[in-house]
C-alpha cells in the first residue's frame, strides 16, 4: 500500500518539481530561443549558481533515456511536418528503437516539447440532384474486410489553390487494409475523373470483382457509371440520403489528407498541388503506420495478406 505524504513533505516535494520545471524552461529557451541564462534565472526568481548546478549533476538513467526520446521524438515531428499526436508518434518511435514505450509517456514528453498534431475540421456541402438510379446500402457500415479487393469505399473531394480556383480529387480506398488503389487529380467534378479512377483501379488489381460503396454524387447514380461496374462483374452499394456516417471511412482519409498536408501549405498551382497529393498519399500508403494494421502502413499489411 502506497504511504500518504503528510502536508510538509507534500509541500516540499511540490516545490521541487516546481523548481525542476523553472530549470527545463530556463535550458529550453536558452537553447532554442536564445535568451541570456542571468536574464532568465532573474524572471524565474532563482539564482545562477542553482541552475548551473542542476544542469552539472549527474543524471538518471531515466533522464538520459527521456532526453534521447525528445530528440528523436523532434526528428520525426520535424520529418512529418508535424502531423502526428502521440499515439501516432508512440508506433513511429517504438518501431524505429524497438521498445514497447508507454503512449502516456510520450504524451508527456511532447507536451513538455511544446508539439502536438494540427488539427482541422472540414465542412461537408451536399448537392440535391435527380438521380438517374441508385442502389441499397448493402456495406451498411460494415467497415471491415477480411481480404484484398473485398470492399472498397469511393467519393469525391475539392481542394483550392492559386486565385481560389479549384481542383478535385476522386479516390477509391480498400477496407482490407485502408490503402487507396486509385485516385485522380482534375479539374472538373465530371463523371470522366470518377470512371478514370475506377479504370486505374481495376488496371491495378486485374480480376477484382469487389463491393464498391459511394454516396449518391451524380457520378455514382449515373447509367455509365452503373454500365462500368455490371461490366466489371461488381456489385454497387450507396449510402442513405444525407448519412456520409456510411461512407465514413472514406471521409476520414479525406479528412487526414487535408489535416495532415493540405492545410498545412499553401499552394499557388495546380501543379504544386497535385505534386503534394502524389507526395501525401504515397506516404500514407508506405509509411504512415496505423493501430488497426497492427502497426504496419498499409501497402505492409496487403502484403503481409498477399
Amino acid at each position: 500500500m502506497l504511504k500518504k505524504i503528510g502536508g510538509t513533505r507534500k509541500e516540499a516535494v511540490l516545490s521541487r518539481i516546481r523548481q525542476e520545471n523553472k530549470y527545463i524552461s530556463i535550458e529550453e529557451l536558452h537553447n532554442t530561443e536564445k535568451f541570456s541564462i542571468s536574464l532568465l534565472c532573474e524572471i524565474a526568481m532563482i539564482s545562477r549558481s542553482s541552475f548551473y548546478k542542476w544542469v552539472n549533476r549527474e543524471k538518471s538513467a531515466l533522464e538520459n533515456e527521456n532526453k534521447m526520446l525528445v530528440d528523436e521524438i523532434i526528428k520525426i515531428y520535424e520529418d512529418v511536418d508535424g502531423i502526428y499526436g502521440y499515439r501516432r508518434m508512440t508506433m513511429n518511435l517504438n518501431r524505429k528503437l524497438g521498445q514497447n514505450f508507454n503512449h502516456k509517456r510520450i504524451y508527456r514528453l511532447m507536451k513538455l516539447a511544446g508539439l502536438q498534431s494540427v488539427i482541422r475540421r472540414k465542412k461537408k456541402r451536399y448537392m440535391k440532384l435527380d438521380p438517374q438510379q441508385v442502389a441499397e446500402n448493402l456495406l451498411n457500415r460494415k467497415f471491415t474486410a477480411d481480404k484484398p479487393n473485398q470492399k472498397w469505399l469511393t467519393d469525391v473531394t475539392e481542394f483550392k489553390y492559386g486565385n481560389s480556383e479549384k481542383a478535385y480529387l476522386s479516390a477509391i480506398l480498400d477496407l482490407n487494409d485502408n490503402s487507396i488503389v486509385a485516385y485522380v487529380l482534375g479539374h472538373s467534378n465530371n463523371n470522366e475523373l470518377v470512371f478514370k479512377t475506377l479504370d486505374l483501379a481495376l488496371t491495378a488489381s486485374p480480376g477484382a470483382k469487389p463491393m464498391l460503396h459511394s454516396d449518391r454524387g451524380f457520378q455514382y447514380t449515373s447509367y455509365g457509371f452503373k454500365r462500368k461496374l455490371i461490366l466489371a462483374e461488381m456489385t454497387q452499394s450507396m449510402s442513405r440520403v444525407g448519412k456520409c456516417i456510411d461512407n465514413g471511412p472514406m471521409e476520414a482519409f479525406w479528412g487526414i489528407l487535408k489535416c495532415e498536408k493540405y492545410y498545412l501549405h499553401k499552394y499557388d498551382t495546380y501543379e504544386e498541388l497535385s505534386n503534394a497529393i502524389d507526395e501525401y498519399i504515397s506516404f500514407y500508403n508506405t509509411k504512415r503506420l496505423q493501430k488497426r494494421l497492427n502497426g504496419l502502413s498499409p501497402l505492409e499489411f496487403r502484403a503481409l495478406a498477399a
